[in-house]
């Protein structure tokens, strides 16, 4: 089995490498996985003991081979499960389930890449009431170990599709009564966060922003109201803590 700290990553499409308290966790608690095994340093006993009903096979390594195998247990937190994925709806499938809601929302993220910020905001999905996040599937991972552990558990409730074509997908939702929403720093965009009951929020890249394809199928641009520090030159939020704070508004209303 490759070391967790490979650099090459590994595609997950039938099998899930899974690190971290929370994120294996919530996979233990998830019924539709089919989990293989456990793998646990020898301080994780405890943890082993109250979900050893979840999954068979539990192996303990001392602290020295764990670390040899999987790497820094600071990644690892000292547990590591081998499960299957499992089920997910299509992307037709979701629509459809969404539309029965009095309100929805759905994020779409333009070339973003980091799994961390994929992670994040898949986290702050769940918290909110958001079941959807859609990405290209040429410029966005797949759901890798990496990814997993940043979004602490939210994989189990948030869907992740990678679509062929974005532009195309957005053009869907409007189809769908969706309202489009593009994020965007520029100064002739909107900062009053005012959405429809089903909302799409579109998120660029950090860098390069939304592609002008994708923004120009926004029904509406609007940006996060804030206070840039000048003399520091912090004038941008990061794109998972943008995504936060527009996810929070549409929770409100």
């Amino acid at each position: 089995m490759p070391k967790i700290n490979n650099q090459k990553r590994e595609k997950l499409a039938e099998k899930h490498i899974i690190y971290g308290l929370h994120s294996v966790k919530a996979a233990l608690l998830n019924k539709k996985r089919e989990h293989k095994e456990l793998i646990i340093n020898e301080n994780q006993r405890s943890f082993a003991k109250i979900y050893r009903q979840k999954v068979k096979n539990i192996i303990m390594l001392s602290n020295r081979d764990f670390r040899q195998k999987f790497g820094d247990e600071h990644n690892t937190q000292g547990v590591v499960l081998i499960t299957n994925d499992f089920s997910r709806p299509n992307l037709n499938t979701f629509i459809k389930n969404e539309q029965n809601k009095s309100k929805s929302v759905i994020v779409v993220l333009d070339q973003i890449t980091d799994p961390q910020n994929i992670g994040s905001i898949m986290r702050s999905c769940s918290m909110f009431d958001c079941k959807g996040i859609i990405v290209a599937k040429d410029n966005s991972p797949e759901i890798t170990s990496s990814l997993l552990k940043a979004a602490s558990g939210a994989v189990e409730v948030v869907n992740y599709f990678r679509v062929t074509n974005l532009k195309r997908t957005l053009s869907d939702f409007k189809k769908n009564n969706y309202w489009i929403y593009g994020f965007d720093s520029s100064n002739n965009t909107k900062s009053e966060l005012e959405f429809s009951k089903k909302s799409v929020l579109v998120f660029g890249s950090e860098g390069k922003g939304m592609r002008n394809l994708i923004r120009k199928e926004c029904d509406i641009l609007v940006k996060i109201k804030s206070k840039p520090n000048i003399e520091y030159e912090i004038d941008s939020l990061n794109v998972s803590n943008a995504a936060s704070i527009a996810l929070y508004e549409f929770f409100k209303i």
